[in-house]
């Protein structure tokens, strides 16, 4: 059975809509592994029906949107980063700072985009430093991985020349005084980071 044009573009554009909705942010290649051409793709865009946020990127237009949806573009377009610092304290309530960017932890050699989706600033990490302490979140359908209370509080002091000592030493007093983690947690981080004898003072003054 032979499908005229009009309903091949009509079941090319319920399945775009579909895998948009159920990715949140999808890439191209999730739609050209559905069977959707890339041309298929800008035409819609060019339609109103879809906007793309990044190169290769692509989302429902006016769909729902949350506060941290900037962290999920940064996630689809980095996908070897990791949310951390500002930003995860950002979204684990930890700070009354509003970044501008989002704050990303990257593996030393690891490619980043020249032209993402939203401002990034990027700092480099390894190892344990990296992988450890990292929850995966979900926000607007992306899974984006963002460091822990703990692990984010341990980082803080750990690149306080960037963030500044002020806003690591809120950090931590919020995160105890609201239970986000306890101190053994702060402390195993701490010992990852190597920065357990400047963390010392502070969790002892909080004791």
């Amino acid at each position: 059975m032979h499908l005229t044009p009009a309903i091949q573009a009509k079941n090319l554009r319920e399945l775009v809509l579909a895998v948009a909705r159920d990715r949140g942010i999808a890439r191209s290649r999730d739609f050209e592994a559905a069977g959707v051409p890339r041309i298929y793709l800008q035409r819609l865009r060019d339609e109103g029906l879809l906007t793309q946020p990044g190169r290769g990127l692509y989302a429902l237009a006016g769909g729902q949107i949350s506060a941290h949806h900037s962290l999920a573009e940064a996630a689809k377009a980095v996908p070897s980063g990791v949310i951390g610092l500002l930003s995860a304290l950002q979204y684990h309530e930890l700070t009354t700072q509003l970044p501008s960017q989002v704050w990303m932890l990257l593996p030393s050699k690891a490619w980043a985009p020249r032209r993402p989706p939203v401002t990034l600033k990027i700092l480099r990490a390894s190892g344990e430093a990296l992988k450890a302490g990292v929850e995966q979140q979900l926000v607007d359908r992306v899974v984006v991985p963002i460091t822990s209370p703990a692990k984010t509080v341990a980082d803080c002091f750990k690149y306080r020349s960037k963030i500044g000592l002020d806003v690591a030493i809120e950090a931590l007093r919020d995160c105890l005084t609201k239970k986000r983690a306890t101190r053994d947690e702060i402390w195993r981080y701490a010992a990852i980071d190597r920065v357990q004898n400047v963390m010392r003072p502070y969790l002892e003054a909080l004791s």
